[in-house]
Formats: structure tokens, C-alpha cells, sequence
């Protein structure tokens, strides 16, 4: 009923209560008055019960159970029932001996026959209670149930959501800066038609292919996340010319190891992008090395101390996607000192 106005939900809800208590009663009359030909007593009986019956199951249906059952608090919800049961017991013992005193007819022969008995019709009443408890354990249940489903249909949403907005910022994370200056570089070498530019235009292209489209992969191979970073390192050399220098070791390298697509590339881009020329040289040093199930990938670059930090947004957005992708089971340190700024990360598979 989550399309139906709230109007008609509490209509519909109440009629259907209705029909249900009307139910109750003409149980009472058959229940009560089975063999009887007095059917006036019969349902002036039945009527005395409904009031007792009607109280008790929606103390349990909208209070017990709710507040005390589905919260897991069995102490309370056993003894608050052991106190409903015995104030219900005697509420209804005073009902059906009144009703005994009121309807009481001056011919013995037609009074109801069996049901004269005190703890016959006590149990008649206590059987629609469990009843109507057995039914409300069931509805709650299955709404409980409903809600569960929904919470899980909105948590999915909710991850669809932040992949989108992470294929956002993968897509983003390359600086447009970069892009720029290699298109022009690639301008320069067409001008003078040197053999670097049919080069520099492949790499960039492989690299805007795995930028734009690899990226929607859960997870790519090391061996591709290489290569495309080795190609965007070789784009960086064309591009700084002499100034840049960058030493890239590799070492004892399980290639078959899956990770997700460009989460080694922002940190070498961030030490491009704010690292610091010192004796006319941009200095990076990259180490990656796996060992048994783990990952550990360390980029130095020359800086300065600066008043101000700044780490770039490359690398704030690559410290939420950790924390994101691997919980517990990595390790970012970011170490500024005098003449250098390190990155050192260590991921656990």
C-alpha cells in the first residue's frame, strides 16, 4: 500500500478490522452457543466478551509487541504478558459473571449448555487472543521483512550512486593541465615533424582510452595499470624534456594481482603536478613491489616546504576510494620533509 494516500490506507485498515471483530463475534455465538436454541442469550453473551477480548489484542498487537518483542526485550515482554494475563483473567472472570447475573434466564432449560463453565469460556476467549497474536507476529514479520528489503534496495542505490560519482573523479583525476600541454607539445613535434610526435599520439590515445571507458571495470590487471602508467610517465618526459627525471623500479611483481583501474596513476600525477624543479630538475623516484598478498607502492618527488599544505585534490579523492575500496586493509602515509614529498601505500588483498 506504499501508492495509497494515507486516507485510504486508515480506511481500509479500519474496515478490514471490522470485519475481522465482526468475525470474533459470530465465533462467540457458535463457540458459546452450540446446542443452545437461546439465541438471544447466546449473543447478549458474546457481547459481554468482545469488549475484554477486543482491549487485549491490541495491547499486545500495539504496545507489547512492537515495544518490547520486536526490540528483542524478552524479560519485559514476558512479564509485562504475565501481568496483562492476569489482570485480563480477572477482568473477564468479573465480565462472564456478570453476564451470568444479567442474562441469567428464569428457564434453566434454554441457558446454554456447557458454557456455564467458568474455565471453558476463559479459554474460548484466550484462543481468538493467541490467535490474533500469531496473526500480528505474521504481519510484523512480513512488514519487517518489507523494510529490510527496502533498507537493502536503498543501500544499493545509495553504492550505485558513489560508483558513479567515483567514475567521476577517476575521470577527473588526470589534471586538465596535463592534457592540455601534451596536445600542444604534440603541436610543437608535428611542426617539426619530429619521429616522437606519431609516438606521443598513440601513448596519449591508449592513455584517454583507459581514462575514459578501462575505468568502469571493477578491477583491471597490475600489469594493464602498468603499462598505462608507464605510458603516462613517458608522456611527462616528452613533455618536461630535460627537466624531468624519474626512476621506476619494479620489483618481484605478481602482474596477475587485480586492483582498481587508475589508483596508481593520481600519485604519480600529483608529483608532476607539485613537484618542485631543484637544480633545474624535477626529480621522481617510483618503487612497486608485491609480496604474497600484499602491494607496496612508494613515490618520492622534490619539493619544498610550503607554509600551506597542499597534496592536491588527486590525492584526497584517491584517500576516500581507499577507504572505500579497501577498509582495513591499507596503509597511505604522506611524509614532507625539507626537499622532498613522499607517498608511501601499502594495500593488503
Amino acid at each position: 500500500m506504499k501508492n495509497v494516500s494515507p486516507f485510504i490506507n486508515f480506511v481500509l485498515q479500519a474496515v478490514l478490522h471490522v470485519f475481522f471483530w465482526v468475525g470474533v463475534y459470530f465465533f462467540y455465538t457458535y463457540f458459546l452457543g452450540y446446542g443452545s436454541n437461546n439465541i438471544k442469550y447466546v449473543n447478549s453473551f458474546s457481547a459481554f466478551l468482545m469488549p475484554s477480548t477486543i482491549i487485549v489484542c491490541y495491547v499486545f498487537l500495539y504496545y507489547l509487541i512492537p515495544n518490547f518483542l520486536q526490540k528483542k526485550k524478552y524479560f519485559y515482554f514476558i512479564l509485562y504478558s504475565i501481568y496483562s494475563f492476569i489482570i485480563t483473567t480477572s477482568f473477564l472472570i468479573l465480565s462472564i459473571l456478570y453476564g451470568f447475573v444479567l442474562l441469567e434466564s428464569p428457564d434453566k432449560n434454554t441457558v446454554i449448555p456447557l458454557t456455564k463453565s467458568l474455565p471453558f469460556i476463559v479459554f474460548g476467549v484466550y484462543m481468538v487472543i493467541l490467535f490474533v497474536i500469531v496473526i500480528g507476529l505474521v504481519v510484523y514479520n512480513y512488514l519487517s521483512q518489507i523494510k529490510t528489503e527496502d533498507l537493502k534496495s536503498k543501500f544499493l542505490e545509495t553504492q550505485l550512486q558513489l560508483k558513479e560519482q567515483e567514475l567521476k573523479f577517476l575521470k577527473m583525476q588526470i589534471h586538465p593541465h596535463f592534457l592540455f600541454n601534451s596536445l600542444n607539445t604534440i603541436y610543437g613535434f608535428a611542426i617539426a615533424k619530429a619521429d616522437e610526435a606519431p609516438e606521443m599520439i598513440l601513448k596519449l590515445s591508449n592513455l584517454l582510452d583507459y581514462i575514459l571507458y578501462q575505468v568502469e571495470k571493477p578491477k583491471v590487471l597490475l600489469s594493464e595499470e602498468l603499462n598505462h602508467l608507464e605510458d603516462y610517465i613517458s608522456l611527462e618526459k616528452m613533455r618536461f624534456h630535460d627537466t624531468l627525471k624519474v626512476n621506476f623500479k619494479k620489483d618481484k611483481l605478481n602482474e596477475t594481482i587485480q586492483i582498481p583501474p587508475m589508483l596508481l596513476i593520481p600519485f604519480v600525477e600529483n608529483s608532476f603536478k607539485h613537484g618542485v624543479i631543484i637544480d633545474e630538475i624535477l626529480s621522481v623516484n617510483i618503487n612497486l613491489t608485491t609480496k604474497e598478498n600484499s602491494l607496496f607502492f612508494e613515490v618520492e618527488n622534490s619539493s619544498t616546504l610550503k607554509d600551506e599544505k597542499n597534496i592536491g585534490i588527486g590525492l584526497e579523492n584517491i584517500k576516500k576510494r581507499l577507504e572505500m575500496l579497501y577498509p582495513n586493509k591499507h596503509q597511505l602515509e604522506l611524509l614532507e620533509k625539507e626537499h622532498s614529498f613522499k607517498v608511501l601505500l601499502k594495500i593488503e588483498f
